[in-house]
């Protein structure tokens, strides 16, 4: 085995959601993941937890959303209300043979399904929000990922393990000191009444007063890096162009343009798979709301993947998600949906907090 995935294990299990002894831990991902699924599993029997793993395959998920009547897209198994409600502790771990498995799959199934499971979802965040569920999502690197990256698998494995700093001789030691750093940039802006982000293409402003600003440090998504809050939903008004193509489900969008008045998207353009875009945002009466705005805090990563986990992390960049809000901030736009987009801020942008500039092209200056 690589030794970078027994490490990444140890960090997941011990720094990430800090298991305990008679804890149940569910593992979930995908047959290639195997290698960093078993070094979990392995690390949280020595702790003295009851792990267990399920293994996720997308290709019965593709026959349900092709063939299924609408009574069992819509259906929800009482095992899984059931187990989300049960579970100490959950590790996702990605990482696919296939990408685009959903490309032939009709968008509006695809949100029929998705909305279904909205009551799982949000029993998911109000467990989190409240610490009677520890959570964390990481990659497992494939080589349908390495593809996608345009990156050889050598490359792509490289590219993961030094985004989490598991090559360096101490990655929870860093971890901890980018949490503390970012505690400095959460508390000035646990201040903040009004925000308004402007680069070449976008003009937005909101307010986030009352609203709780999260330091995003290894314990939620790993690798990680970034600080995020949820606006006030009704508050957003403004145009936005997502820099970055934005991928959900297996499909790509590109030059995604969003036009928001009194918080709700009302006029929606992009250069690539429009008809997905307005599929989603008419998914449910939230998917139109902003859910979170954050800044991407891991100048470790400079490279657009195409994958979410690196990709909303940029330094350098913001993300805005439209759909669920994170109750953990304060949030209460409800959605099946949470879709986060990327803006690129190196570059004749800037954020202003109360009016003051607080970040310019790509960094901080608090």
């Amino acid at each position: 085995m690589d030794p970078r995935v027994k490490k990444l294990a140890q960090v997941l299990v011990h720094y990430s959601i800090k298991l305990k002894k008679g804890q149940l831990l569910k593992i979930q991902g995908e047959v290639c993941s195997l290698p960093l699924i078993k070094a979990v599993f392995e690390e949280a029997v020595e702790v003295g937890a009851y792990p267990y793993v399920k293994l996720n395959v997308p290709e019965l998920d593709e026959i349900f959303l092709k063939k299924a009547s609408r009574n069992q897209l819509t259906y929800v198994s009482p095992l899984l209300k059931a187990e989300i409600s049960k579970i100490d502790a959950l590790i996702s771990i990605w990482g696919s043979e296939n990408t685009r498995s959903f490309s032939g799959v009709d968008p509006k199934r695809q949100a029929t399904a998705r909305l279904a499971g909205r009551p799982v979802f949000q029993k998911f965040f109000k467990r989190t929000a409240e610490g009677s569920l520890t959570w964390v999502g990481t990659l497992f690197p494939t080589n349908a990922e390495a593809q996608e990256a345009d990156m050889s698998l050598a490359d792509w494995e490289d590219f993961v393990y030094r985004a989490g700093r598991i090559t360096s001789a101490d990655p929870v030691a860093h971890w901890k000191k980018i949490a503390k750093e970012q505690d400095r940039l959460v508390k000035i802006l646990n201040r903040t009444d009004y925000l308004h982000i402007r680069s070449a293409d976008t003009d937005l402003k909101m307010r986030v007063k009352g609203r709780k600003w999260i330091n995003c440090a290894g314990t939620e998504n790993f690798p990680d890096g970034e600080i995020f809050t949820c606006p006030i939903e009704n508050t957003v008004n403004g145009y936005i162009r997502y820099s970055y193509p934005a991928v959900y489900m297996g499909r790509e969008v590109e030059d995604v343009r969003l036009e928001f008045k009194n918080g709700k998207v009302v006029k929606e353009s992009a250069g690539k798979n429009q008809d997905f875009l307005t599929s989603m945002l008419n998914m449910d009466k939230g998917a139109r709301y902003l859910g979170e705005v954050a800044v991407g805090t891991n100048y470790s990563i400079k490279k657009f993947t195409k994958n979410i986990l690196f990709d909303e992390k940029i330094g350098g960049t913001c993300h805005l998600a439209v759909g669920a809000s994170i109750p953990e901030a304060g949030g209460k736009n409800k959605s099946a949906l949470h879709w986060d987009m990327i803006c690129d801020m190196k570059k004749d942008a800037e954020i202003l907090a109360d009016g003051n500039v607080i970040y310019r092209n790509g960094k901080f200056v608090i």
